[in-house]
């Protein structure tokens, strides 16, 4: 960075070169000192502007007042734009990584303990976050004909997918787009992206309407991609104890389905499609979408890390369990999720 460009003129040159994309006129100093965050004067910005004139960042189209960046301005405006979005990556991830272990040991030990408390098989499914809203899109151009976009939803998760392009894109148009996309898709899910928003946003963009289609069809994608579910299970051998679990062929079944989480997403897909969303499922022997599990039941509760963000906990026992008992143990596990994660968030 330019070592006369001070935090105030990088700060006033942002806030050209924003309201220049969003509203395509020349920008004069009054219009700059409504910017909350500045609090300078017209007359400040005046003399702050003409700095920035002279150091090449901006420039008089003509002989009116305002002003609008230059080439020098759009690449200082991009690089940060980059840097600044690239950091807010790093910690996301950062961030992420620290509640994914603390979550992976929390849910661990809650099957452990559900199992030990019932005498039944528990599991417990990661949080899966396929119904979530958009944070924020970012694109970067990687190569003249390639875009990077990175999409963050809600829980922070991120994505990235690669966009090859049919047309050059320059930085400054990528910086419009970034614009664009996240004016019209911020806080959206993906059931409220329609056909009608994306007439306005082609309108909008003018001479890339194939690029705001391919973007779209892209960001979608990226939201869509299963997420592997992860899943804890714990006290698959209590079943044996069970002489109705214990025949040789039921009870392989039995434990391979548990031990190897084969059709258990079944299971956490109809917790998660159940009107119920927070109260007690009971699956009573023929009544349970696991096929292995025919001759059991299972007792499921959803829990929620915050909007959009799921997981199911579920008990699985003989068609005799105690499910006063069961149900006793699931409701405090879903109060101390909550609970757990509810006050990380706050701090």
């Amino acid at each position: 960075m330019d070592a006369q460009l001070d935090e105030r003129k990088v700060t006033i040159l942002k806030a050209i070169i924003k309201t220049y994309l969003e509203t395509g006129e020349p920008v004069g100093s009054r219009t700059i000192s409504k910017y909350s965050e500045l609090k300078l004067s017209s007359a400040t910005i005046r003399n702050e502007m003409s700095d920035l004139e002279e150091m090449g960042y901006i420039i008089q189209p003509h002989t009116s007042a305002g002003r609008i960046p230059s080439d020098k301005g759009y690449r200082f405006y991009v690089d940060q734009i980059m840097q600044e979005k690239e950091n807010e990556v790093t910690e996301f991830k950062d961030v992420m990584v620290q509640k994914v272990d603390k979550l992976e040991l929390v849910l661990k030990k809650m099957a452990q303990a559900l199992a030990a408390n019932t005498n039944y098989a528990a599991m417990i499914s990661g949080p899966s976050y396929h119904k979530t809203k958009l944070k924020f899109i970012q694109l970067s151009r990687v190569e003249a004909n390639k875009l990077l976009v990175v999409v963050v939803v809600e829980g922070n998760i991120i994505k990235n997918k690669i966009l090859t392009v049919d047309e050059l894109v320059e930085e400054e148009e990528v910086v419009k787009l970034n614009l664009l996309l996240n004016t019209y898709l911020q806080g959206l899910s993906l059931q409220e992206i329609n056909m009608e928003l994306l007439q306005t946003m082609k309108r909008q963009a003018q001479g890339h309407r194939k690029i705001i289609s391919d973007l779209i069809d892209t960001i979608v994608e990226a939201i869509q991609e299963e997420d592997d579910t992860e899943i804890y299970t714990s006290g698959t051998t209590n079943l044996l104890k069970y002489p109705e679990l214990a025949d040789r062929e039921k009870a392989g079944q039995l434990l391979y389905t548990l031990e190897e989480k084969q059709g258990l997403n079944e299971l956490i897909t109809a917790g998660e499609n159940d009107e119920n969303k927070h109260g007690i499922q009971v699956y009573i022997g023929s009544e349970s979408p696991v096929q292995s599990m025919k001759d059991c039941s299972i007792v499921t509760a959803t829990y929620e890390l915050e909007e959009g963000v799921q997981g199911t906990i579920g008990i699985i026992g003989p068609k005799r369990m105690d499910y006063k008992k069961v149900v006793n143990n699931l409701e405090p596990v879903m109060t101390q999720l909550d609970t757990i994660f509810k006050k990380d968030k706050k701090e």
